[in-house]
């Protein structure tokens, strides 16, 4: 089972930019398909992004040309950078791992876009 810790939320204007990282031990991060949810105040939480331990990585339509989401296998990190940051995007971001059926949640970090 993977343990995840994500950084480097924080607040920041919209229009600016801010970069999540993601930490995963106890497992061998490069065969998990890995990922990206966010989670708004009285919502629910959605994926913002994936990417497969091979393949393309996916988007969620309000993000697209925005974010942009990467790995480093040999750092077990995942990585989401977040450009042209709009109010509608803060929220608690959590990492994911899935394997088979199996995954693990980190414990999320708040990212606040408020001028």
């Amino acid at each position: 089972q993977m343990f995840l810790v994500e950084s480097g939320g924080g607040l920041v204007q919209p229009g600016g930019s801010l970069k999540l990282s993601c930490t995963g031990s106890g497992s061998t991060f490069s065969i998990y398909t890995m990922g990206w949810y966010r989670q708004a105040p009285g919502k629910e939480r959605e994926l913002v992004a994936q990417i497969p331990s091979l393949g393309i990585p996916k988007y969620a339509d309000s993000v697209k040309g925005r974010f942009a989401i990467s790995r480093d296998n040999d750092k077990s990190t995942l990585y989401l950078q977040m450009n042209h940051l709009k109010s509608d995007d803060t929220a608690v971001y959590y990492c994911k791992s899935e394997l088979g059926g199996y995954y693990s949640w980190g414990q999320g970090t708040q990212v606040t876009v408020s001028s």
